[in-house]
């Protein structure tokens, strides 16, 4: 994506920042937070999920970045005070934004944000935070709520006639490949059959994990390790933040990529960003 928009490779990144005030401060001497992420990467789009912020208050936490004009910024917060929040920062202003998918229970609880910016192929990128769940009770049933309403939404998008990426923390590992140890976490939220059987309907609809169809059939690459324990220094994972693109920009996956910090204290987030670049 070049300022035109016409021409060039596209290269989006998704991560959960884990809130953004917190993600731009350096936590020690050797990690710079995300401010240096953002520097330094080629990404055109990049979602963000778990803002916890007010427009306002990302605004001034992104500062230096949206202050030299090489990005702008796009959110929506939640209703409820520090939860949720999703973004997207890009490097083209876009020329239409959407919060929600039509859903008066959930669309303003900072779950979801579509972005569309015009060009020779008219781009439609989506950041998204599926709610966490629970194994069963209120949790369980508001998640699924969720991800009926979701799913629907996303069968009309995905007959849009222009590119379409959704991408986000989906809060959900759509396979054994995509969970260290699968086996004690049959019954976990985020691994339950129900929620797998919905995210593979998905892909029989024809959105494409990308990411997926690029690595092949290996573990991983896993995108969150939590803060406890060896989890991180043991790479057990799980690959819960994803890419679905429509045919449409799915045929024109290359490349894709998990920005895992090199060491725990080097971390910014207790997830890493992943990216994939799309051919012209």
């Amino acid at each position: 994506m070049t300022d035109s928009g016409t021409t060039g490779d596209l290269t989006i990144t998704t991560v959960n920042v884990n809130g953004i005030r917190a993600a731009v401060k350096q936590r020690n001497d050797r990690n710079h937070g995300f401010l240096r992420w953002l520097r330094e990467t080629s990404s055109d789009v990049v979602l963000l999920q778990e803002v916890r912020a007010t427009a306002e208050q990302a605004h001034e936490a992104l500062a230096p970045a949206l202050e030299s004009g090489r990005w702008h910024l796009t959110t929506t917060e939640s209703t409820v005070k520090g939860h949720a929040g999703v973004g997207v920062l890009s490097r083209r202003p876009p020329i239409a934004t959407r919060v929600g998918f039509g859903s008066d229970e959930f669309d303003g609880t900072g779950r979801y944000l579509e972005v569309d910016w015009a060009g020779d192929r008219p781009l439609t990128a989506a950041s998204v935070y599926v709610p966490k769940g629970a194994a069963d009770g209120e949790k369980r049933d508001d998640k699924f709520r969720f991800l009926a309403g979701f799913a629907e939404y996303l069968s009309a998008l995905n007959r849009r006639r222009r590119d379409v990426v959704v991408a986000g923390d989906w809060n959900i590992a759509p396979a054994e490949l995509d969970i260290k140890n699968w086996k004690g976490n049959l019954k976990s939220p985020g691994f339950l059959p129900e929620e797998r059987a919905w995210v593979a309907e998905l892909l029989a609809s024809g959105w494409r994990d990308v990411a997926r169809e690029l690595t092949g059939d290996e573990s991983g690459p896993y995108s969150w390790w939590s803060w406890r324990g060896k989890a991180f220094d043991n790479d057990s994972g799980w690959r819960i933040d994803y890419h679905l693109a429509n045919r449409r920009l799915g045929e024109r996956a290359i490349a894709t990529s998990v920005d895992r910090a090199a060491a725990y204290d080097l971390r910014w987030s207790d997830h890493a960003p992943v990216t994939v670049r799309y051919a012209p």
